[in-house]
């Protein structure tokens, strides 16, 4: 029965390239008269303050440190095992969503090594239900792809639902469920 469906996974696949194309991924759905077509692409160094600010929403605990996080995000957009996406308001008056994907040596749960990772997936409240999430998870998954990975993980924090349910329609599976512990030395 697979070879059946090999076939039109390929096909399937061949679209979504084309599609995504160069990183970017326009949406007609939801857009008005005279509205931009929602863009993703790669974050650029411009897009810093804007990035940031959505960081701080999913993270809060990152305030306290925002001198750090400066240099880990410059850090980040500055590494070839990973990207940062981001998603245009389609008004184009700043950013409305971002992915951070990187590469992880493993991942509880995968065959393949090393692995694609989503680190951070954020849209704002006002523009969630849109697709917007969606785009961002196709458009990491375009580059997990070309970058060679086989296979791409996240997580979530056990009470974060809302998250859980979000990967969960974007195709991801549940592996495993953990708590883990430090301990000071």
């Amino acid at each position: 029965m697979w070879r059946r469906a090999e076939p039109i996974r390929r096909a399937y696949e061949s679209f979504v390239r084309g599609v995504l194309k160069s990183q970017f991924y326009s949406s007609e759905r939801g857009r008005r008269r005279g509205e931009r077509e929602m863009k993703i692409r790669r974050c650029v160094a411009e897009d810093l303050s804007e990035w940031m600010r959505m960081r701080l929403a999913l993270w809060p605990e990152m305030a306290s440190d925002g001198t750090q996080q400066g240099d880990e995000a410059t850090d980040l957009l500055a590494r070839k095992d990973a990207v940062v996406l981001v998603a245009e308001s389609p008004d184009g008056a700043g950013l409305i969503g971002f992915a951070e994907v990187g590469e992880r040596a493993f991942a509880d749960g995968c065959d393949t090594a090393p692995v694609a990772y989503l680190e951070g997936w954020y849209v704002d409240e006002d523009f969630r239900g849109q697709g917007i999430g969606r785009a961002l998870i196709a458009a990491a998954e375009e580059w997990a792809r070309e970058q060679g990975y086989r296979e791409f993980a996240s997580d979530a924090l056990l009470e974060n639902v809302e998250s859980q349910k979000a990967h969960e329609a974007m195709g991801f599976a549940e592996v495993e469920r953990a708590v883990r512990y430090r301990k000071a030395l």
